[in-house]
């Protein structure tokens, strides 16, 4: 499981790096706006609450499939 998860954060920071290098900040107006009003920081705050939120719920998705798998290997 930790190995997982250690995949799964590798790959999005990996994406996160390769994105960022393809963008060109010079074009993106609204962007520059919600940072300089502070919006931005709601933006990053509320994808990070449903990344993490979709990582939990695999998580304990995973936990009850393998609790379901070993229940039916002891029948």
């Amino acid at each position: 499981m930790k190995r997982f998860i250690l995949i799964v954060l590798l790959s999005v920071f990996s994406a996160m790096n390769v994105f960022a290098q393809i963008m060109d900040h010079s074009d993106v107006e609204m962007a520059d706006q919600m940072r300089a009003e502070g919006k931005i920081y709601v933006v990053v705050a509320v994808v990070l609450i449903v990344f993490i939120g979709l990582i939990l719920y695999l998580i304990s998705l995973d936990r009850k499939i393998s609790m379901i798998e070993k229940e039916k290997g002891n029948l």
